[in-house]
């Protein structure tokens, strides 16, 4: 048994059979990147990567500090820093040999100057702009950055990317279409001035799901990798595609009761009053809220499932703790195991679930699981 109040469990063979199935989809030639970023979408940073490690090509992050890490707990895994790094960190970067996704001239300028002085190659990512109006550099500007590469022997151009803005949420693939000629424009632009042998990449989950165009060399997959579908259009399209992937979650959320009481009818519960009982009820309080990362958008309308069966979120959801509706079990206990997302017995509850009633997607659901909440890996 588990001695936590609140805890993840992690499934380390749904977490392999997913890499396995990537590997399948994109074949031994086209390296497969584990993209961990954000405690790995919130199932857990180290115990994601100490399982992931013996099955991808290198591991995806946001920051030098991910990196670190990473590092630190012993991965050999080349390390691409897919977010901004601090020009005054750049350094580290260069000194541990990270590849950094670069889109502007102060970066690449400054990783010039540094790799000079330590005379240590940097590894740059160059992020093409293609259409998502985030982190890139677009095409006309490039013979900027060529200028800045041709003035260091050590500044290596290590990859070219691009992410895609449209290519989840959508049954019509158009826009993705014109961002991967964009981005083709790019590569051969770079080509015809001399470059060579970079790492092309622009799938990210659903893209290396769907279009086996956009593998190139690289995919850098994310929730997908997770158990997660980037989107019910991704799923829809790859039924329609006839492609084979079976997604298995590899995160259970739980907690437990930490009390039981009996409310007469018409008692109000938790914060505001915002909700009554309407009968005699009997009440199970769980110690987990906001703060663990259980969105108070789930008031009234959540539920967990206890002994096998659901039970209703009742009033707001607190900080700490939360209020749910046991009447209707037959038995129930103090210490009752209690799963938040997931499945117990034949009920499941998904991210899928939860995002839809708090008008989210399922990302944010487990990316915002608190970090401080223990993760097994089970």
């Amino acid at each position: 048994m588990i001695n936590e109040k609140v805890w993840v469990e992690i499934s380390e063979q749904n977490l392999i059979d997913n890499l396995l199935q990537f590997r399948n989809r994109i074949g031994e030639t086209v390296k497969l990147a584990a993209t961990v970023k954000s405690n790995a979408y919130g199932h857990g940073f180290c115990e994601v990567c100490s399982v992931a490690e013996k099955y991808v090509d290198l591991f995806a992050v946001d920051s030098i500090d991910e990196a670190l890490k990473l590092r630190e707990r012993g991965s050999e895994k080349p390390i691409l820093i897919l977010g901004y790094t601090l020009l005054s960190r750049l350094e580290q970067t260069v000194e541990n040999g990270f590849h950094q996704v670069v889109a502007n001239l102060e970066t690449l300028r400054d990783l010039g100057k540094i790799s000079a002085r330590l005379q240590k190659k940097a590894f740059v990512h160059l992020k093409i702009e293609t259409g998502t109006s985030r982190q890139g550099i677009f095409v006309h500007d490039l013979d900027k950055y060529v200028e800045i590469f041709r003035q260091s022997s050590l500044l290596e151009l290590a990859g070219v990317s691009t992410h895609f803005a449209n290519i989840e949420d959508t049954t019509d693939h158009s826009y993705a279409e014109n961002q991967l000629k964009r981005y083709k424009e790019a590569v051969a632009h770079l080509k015809e001035n001399g470059f060579e042998n970079f790492v092309k990449h622009t799938a990210c989950s659903a893209a290396a799901v769907l279009f086996s165009e956009t593998h190139f060399d690289l995919v850098r997959v994310g929730i997908s990798m997770y158990g997660l579908w980037s989107s019910k259009e991704t799923k829809v399209t790859a039924t329609e595609k006839n492609i084979e992937m079976k997604l298995n979650p590899i995160l259970t959320w739980k907690t437990r009761i930490a009390q039981i009481k009996n409310l007469p009818a018409g008692t109000p519960v938790s914060y505001g009053c915002t909700e009554k009982v309407f009968i005699d009820s009997k009440i199970a309080i769980l110690p987990i809220g906001y703060w663990d990362g259980y969105d108070r958008g789930l008031s009234s309308v959540g539920n967990v499932l206890i002994r096998g069966k659901r039970c209703k979120v009742l009033g707001r959801i607190c900080m700490n703790m939360t209020i749910v509706d046991v009447t209707h079990l037959a038995e129930v206990e103090l210490e009752d195991e209690v799963v938040l997302l997931g499945r117990q017995e034949n009920e499941e509850i998904t991210a899928e679930e939860l995002a839809g009633k708090m008008n989210t997607i399922n990302y944010e659901v487990v990316t915002r699981i608190n970090p401080l909440v223990k993760r097994f890996v089970r």
